[in-house]
């Protein structure tokens, strides 16, 4: 990786742009028919893991029963409990969505690597459930995190997991990222 790909500007540069695909052939399990699972424990959990403080862990030291999530993408608090009324308060969220990703590139991909994309931690977080439902499958040009104070990491994300999977990018939505990294011009991207 040269060193300028580590910058956010510098790696959106290098993504390719074109118009969306059509949705022709689309279905969500043709990346993944659920979340994958290594080490006896599931992507979600991992994330959930990863993204919440004050976790509590089943029996089985996997299953995240409750934690505290600071969500990224609203600055909210939110108190997670695991349960069938309850779980959907915190989701987790393809950064780069499914729909999309297959619209700009995925649908060229192997059966491997579409499934590493839907389980990849560096498309995966975990955020409050009704702004997740609010994204869907938008881009950066029709959707970005009301915390403004985020977005800078969420589009360099976005950028990374392009990149990694050799995606591209509509021009309006190469335009957004521009826009939102300017404010924050040596924004790096994530690690993973």
């Amino acid at each position: 990786m040269a060193a300028t790909s580590k910058n956010a500007v510098s790696a959106l540069n290098q993504l390719a742009v074109k118009g969306r695909a059509p949705k022709t052939g689309y279905a969500r399990n043709l990346f993944s028919d659920g979340w994958g699972e290594s080490a006896g424990c599931d992507t979600r959990n991992r994330i959930l893991q990863r993204d919440l403080m004050q976790i509590n862990l089943d029996s089985d030291g996997c299953t995240v029963v409750s934690g505290v999530l600071h969500d990224p993408y609203t600055g909210k608090t939110i108190n997670f409990v695991r349960g069938v009324g309850t779980s959907l308060a915190v989701q987790i969220d393809h950064v780069v969505p499914v729909s999309d990703a297959w619209q700009k590139g995925a649908q060229k991909l192997s059966a491997a690597s579409r499934y590493n994309f839907y389980n990849d931690p560096l498309n995966l977080i975990a955020i409050d459930g009704p702004t997740n439902g609010s994204k869907s499958d938008s881009d950066a040009a029709s959707w970005l995190p009301p915390n403004k104070s985020y977005r800078c990491a969420y589009v360099a994300r976005q950028v990374a997991v392009k990149r990694k999977y050799g995606l591209w990018v509509t021009a309006a939505e190469k335009q957004a990222i521009a826009n939102v990294l300017a404010v924050c011009p040596k924004q790096k991207l994530p690690k993973g």
